[in-house]
This record gives structure tokens, C-alpha cells and sequence, in this order.
């Protein structure tokens, strides 16, 4: 582990090579697993607020699911007093599977609604910061963050396997999004950290 500001991460992040390559994985980490995707309560207006602009573009089960059971749940098995935080709530999904803001390109692969009005200058924010983040995950205790390198073998085997070729250290992957959940000034404090551990443990000169 090891510290940045009252950040404290795990050296897996610093040590590991990661690089999505959803030519492969199909945009994976979208629509498996058995729970929605984090989200912080100050995210909440501006996901329903997507989902108003952007509703007529989602899948028909998707809306089924939000008009059924809402757009984001409580997550009951965060929501204790030693871990309540901003973290206790989650994006919806259709029959737990599918995040209700992906949608499909012709080519199968899944995308986020959001992201996609993002990228087309349609709305102004790009997604939850979690799925920004992913493939590393948050829980706050006690005033610190820590942050976690979440390898899930059938989601993440081809973005290893891709940046090993490419040489993409994690660290830098997630330059972007950690820019903007900590700021500039923090993420080049955590990249010369984590080039510090690299060299100490004879993986970088």
C-alpha cells in the first residue's frame, strides 16, 4: 500500500499493466456481474437528468427496469455507520446483467449512453465517476479513500494482455479519470509515486 494525501492505495496500481481493449472484451464491465455500477449520491441528479434527455435511445428493457424499479438503488450492504458514504448507491441493471444506460454498436460492443452524448457534445458530463475509474474501486472508512486494483479474470485477461504488448502501466491508464475525481496536482504526485515503486521493485530503471 501506500499514500498519497488521504489517498491509500494499493500497490497493485503502481505495479501492474492495464489498457481496455474492448474490440475483445465487448465493453464487458457494462453488462457482467451481479451488481450496478457504484455511484455517489451528488451523481444522482445528473443521471436522472441523462436519463431524461436520453431515454428515447435506451434499450426498451432498460426503461422497463428504471419505470419499474428506478434508475439508482440503495445499496443496504454499504449503507452502515462505519462505511456510509457517497458510495452507497448503485446504477440500475436489467435482470441484474446490463447496466440500463448501455446500448450496442453494430459491431456488438456495448456502450454508455452517456458517454456517447459525452463524446457527440450532446450532454455535458461524461459518466459516473466508478465506471471512469474501472478497473479500480473506492470504499471510504474514517475520513480516508482507499482504492483498489479489482482484477476480474473474465473482464480484464485481454487489458492486461494488450498493455503488456504496449507497454501501458495502470497508473497511467487511469490518468484521466483520477485527474478528475483528485486533480492535477494530486495525480502527479500518485505517477511519481508509483514510477518511485516501479524502480524500488526493479520493474521500471
Amino acid at each position: 500500500m501506500f499514500q498519497v494525501d488521504q489517498v491509500i492505495l494499493s500497490s497493485q496500481i503502481a505495479e501492474v499493466k492495464f489498457a481496455c481493449n474492448v474490440s475483445v472484451c465487448k465493453g464487458a464491465c457494462c453488462f457482467v456481474g451481479d451488481s450496478g455500477a457504484p455511484v455517489e449520491k451528488s451523481e444522482i441528479p445528473v443521471l436522472q437528468r441523462a436519463y431524461r434527455q436520453l431515454k428515447s435511445e435506451l434499450r426498451s428493457d432498460a426503461v422497463e427496469t428504471i419505470q419499474r424499479e428506478g434508475l439508482v438503488l440503495q445499496n443496504s450492504e454499504l449503507d452502515d455507520e462505519t462505511n456510509k458514504s457517497e458510495y452507497s448507491y448503485q446504477l440500475n441493471c436489467t435482470d441484474g446483467e446490463a447496466c440500463v444506460f448501455v446500448t450496442y454498436n453494430g459491431l456488438g460492443v456495448a456502450e454508455c449512453a452517456i458517454q456517447k452524448a459525452y463524446f457527440e457534445e450532446r450532454y455535458n458530463w461524461e459518466k459516473p465517476i466508478s465506471c471512469h475509474l474501472f478497473p479500480l474501486r473506492i470504499k471510504k472508512i474514517g475520513g480516508f479513500e482507499y482504492v483498489n486494483y479489482q482484477y476480474v479474470p473474465s473482464l480484464c485477461e485481454s487489458a492486461c494482455d494488450f498493455a503488456e504488448k504496449e507497454g501501458i502501466w495502470l497508473s497511467d491508464f487511469v490518468e484521466v479519470p483520477l485527474t478528475r475525481k483528485y486533480g492535477k496536482e494530486w495525480y502527479e504526485a500518485f505517477s511519481q509515486a508509483c514510477k518511485e515503486l516501479r524502480i524500488e521493485g526493479g520493474l521500471e530503471s
